[in-house]
């Protein structure tokens, strides 16, 4: 059986994988997303996702080339502008105020390397309209939301208290929580990982 490791040390990608019957190892990669933000921030978003996603899966299947290795990656972007996971709380409340009453995107990408080359990826765009709140509402949800959000990039958890936030969804429940699943899943069965 061919070994599988996720490259990403977000514990809600693992749960995907793991609740989904896959048999994994985790290796979180040593890449610098910073520097590769600055290098492509002339990249299309879905395209810079995509490169975060594929540098993760290079860096770990480098190391381990018998392995099938899954590398992810999301980008939030609101009017141009993209969003880093937020500082503290005040990151959170940041986050928050721009958002709110406006459309977003969450672009998720995955892909796989095998000994040391990208041999299959898949890019997946969700929108959410954030509903209109106010200030005391932003407080509320911060103190009700708890630290936890300051891993999530919006500043919320689409399967906790932040599904509160919203007034739309446009897109698949997976895609929005950072690993487009169905396409991966239907590729592990393609190479014999999963049954059929």
């Amino acid at each position: 059986m061919v070994e599988v490791i996720l490259a990403s040390g977000s514990r809600v990608r693992a749960r995907l994988l793991r609740n989904a019957g896959v048999d994994f190892d985790v290796l979180t990669a040593d890449v610098d997303e910073v520097v590769l933000k600055q290098q492509h921030s002339s990249s299309a978003v879905g395209d810079l996702a995509q490169i975060l996603a594929q540098a993760k899966a290079m860096n770990v299947s480098e190391a381990n080339k018998e392995a099938l290795v899954i590398g992810a990656d999301q980008i939030l972007e609101c009017d141009g502008k993209f969003f880093d996971k937020p500082v503290g709380e005040e990151g959170v409340r940041s986050h928050l105020k721009a958002l709110r009453g406006r459309d977003h995107r969450l672009i998720s990408a995955v892909c796989v390397a095998v000994a040391g080359e990208i041999v299959w990826s898949e890019t997946a765009i969700a929108t959410l309209t954030v509903r209109d709140f106010d200030e005391d509402y932003i407080e509320h949800y911060i103190k009700k939301a708890g630290p936890e959000v300051q891993s999530a990039v919006g500043a919320y958890r689409l399967e906790d208290v932040g599904v509160q936030l919203f007034e739309k969804i446009d897109g698949d429940y997976f895609t929005i929580l950072g690993l487009p699943m169905l396409p991966l899943l239907d590729y592990l069965r393609q190479r014999g990982i999963l049954i059929l």
